[in-house]
């Protein structure tokens, strides 16, 4: 799917904003300059020992995080050498990086209880096969106090919406492999495993799923259609408000949790 979409010079622009572009160290150099890392970085505060990447695909978070001194653990099951494992070691190795990488699945995870001081998951959850059983797996091996975040998670309104989403999808009618769930079926699955959800980004709440805008790309945007003067005219409220009322199918939320501290 992804070589199909690199053959077709209509679809670069989507390419490059997938990071599925070579070289690949150029691309995930690119995503670790990005606003949507930025945003991420912001979220999981200053490094702070063991991280999992959750499905990792080209590695470029993986590589965000190991560049801000996380010791990164890559969970990839597809062995491919264009967007699987393969392609992660190759990055690791040309950047010069120590990324451990696993090649097996979310639901059954080969690590002990409390592994991991962050979970980071970017685009993962709605491709779980078994959702609930892949964030109980992945609160298990979060460390108490640890962060769970997971980004860029496709949404819809009712369960009629999920066709809508999948044949608008640019990459499902090539591989099969796209889903989305409702906002409630995600929190509901990530607090079941005894995290404590912090915060909810709506698609307009964070650079994160906005990307490849900015918010401030589309405060400016809609200054300019508004006639206003300047886009700081546009309050981040107003931002929120409209995002907590879109409705498109397959739009993007991101999920802040913490696993809470044991008692003393």
């Amino acid at each position: 799917a992804v070589g199909r979409l690199r053959a077709d010079p209509a679809q670069r622009a989507l390419v490059e904003a997938c990071f599925y572009d070579d070289p690949l160290l150029q691309a995930a150099q690119r995503y670790h300059a990005s606003c949507e890392w930025m945003a991420v970085r912001k979220l999981i505060g200053p490094t702070s020992g063991r991280a999992l990447d959750v499905g990792a695909g080209r590695g470029i978070a993986s590589f965000a995080l190991a560049r801000d001194g996380w010791r990164v653990t890559a969970l990839e099951p597809d062995p491919s050498n264009v967007v699987g494992a393969g392609a992660i070691r190759g990055l690791a190795r040309d950047a010069g990086l120590s990324i451990e990488v696993a090649e097996t699945w979310g639901e059954q995870l080969p690590f002990a209880a409390a592994s991991f001081a962050l979970v980071h998951c970017r685009q993962v959850l709605h491709h779980a096969r078994d959702l609930r059983q892949l964030c109980s797996e992945l609160a298990r091996v979060l460390a108490p106090g640890g962060i769970f975040l997971a980004t860029r998670e496709h949404v819809i309104s009712r369960k009629e919406d999920l066709p809508a989403f999948l044949n608008s999808h640019p990459l499902h009618a090539l591989y099969g492999g796209e889903h989305a769930y409702l906002l409630q079926e995600y929190c509901d699955a990530i607090t079941s495993t005894g995290l404590r959800m912090e915060r909810v980004f709506n698609p307009y709440e964070s650079d994160i799923n906005s990307y490849p805008e900015s918010l401030s790309d589309i405060k400016r945007r809609w200054a300019g259609r508004l006639h206003l003067p300047s886009p700081v005219l546009i309050p981040d409220l107003a931002l929120s408000w409209v995002g907590d009322r879109k409705s498109q199918p397959g739009r993007l939320y991101t999920f802040l949790a913490r696993k809470p501290s044991s008692s003393p």
